[in-house]
């Protein structure tokens, strides 16, 4: 389990790739490959990413290589039942910019949660739609230019429009971080991919066993 999360540290898909499949034969539950390997070489990112050492090029490589051990281990992108909640993620309409939303998309995956992305400049009505279809745990906007505000600040109203009231709703970008959770009309506002998804394992009810 070792040399798997060493070889997801520094982003070396195909190494990563082979360990899970050496584990896979020796006995180890897919399960047991997601939880002590992913989930732990992600909590090694998380503590390794402070301020000082935020290095966004060891993110995205760790990231590549975690979603090529999960499209190995759950082929299709299907994950099995005992998964964590769902989160429908999303980059409002107006904003092409998506790197951030990957970054979560990969981060939430590699600590078991259903991902539904909605892709960039997704428009309010098709995020809100996609949220009634999947009844997520919540719903996440990324944004990187401020023009998206004034949709972000429809995001919770919508989704109660539909009686998902439930849903919560969580932001995270470059320009939404200069706002506030109050002004945006959000229950979260998240500095990072990592603390998004700390936020999302506090209010989640299903983690995996």
């Amino acid at each position: 389990m070792d040399a798997l999360i060493n070889a997801l540290l520094v982003g070396n898909g195909a190494d990563s790739i082979a360990h899970s499949q050496r584990l896979l034969h020796a006995g180890v539950s897919v399960e047991r490959i997601v939880i002590e390997g992913i989930e732990e070489a992600m909590t090694s990112l998380d503590e390794k990413c402070t301020v000082s050492q935020f290095n966004l090029l060891e993110i995205m490589l760790v990231g590549r290589s975690v979603t090529d051990v999960m499209n190995y281990l759950y082929p299709g992108g299907s994950l099995p039942a005992g998964s964590k909640d769902t989160v429908v993620l999303a980059t409002m309409e107006g904003d092409i910019h998506d790197l951030g939303k990957n970054i979560l998309k990969t981060v939430l995956m590699g600590k078991g949660y259903r991902v539904v992305d909605c892709g960039k400049d997704c428009p309010l009505q098709k995020l809100v739609d996609v949220s009634e279809k999947e009844s997520p745990l919540a719903v996440g906007i990324s944004g990187l230019v401020t023009s998206i505000i004034p949709l972000v600040k429809q995001v919770r109203g919508s989704l109660r429009a539909r009686g998902l009231e439930q849903v919560k709703v969580m932001a995270g970008g470059a320009a939404l971080k200069q706002s506030s959770a109050e002004r945006l009309h959000v229950d979260y506002l998240a500095e990072t991919a990592f603390d998004g998804a700390n936020y999302l394992d506090r209010i989640s009810g299903g983690a995996i066993p």
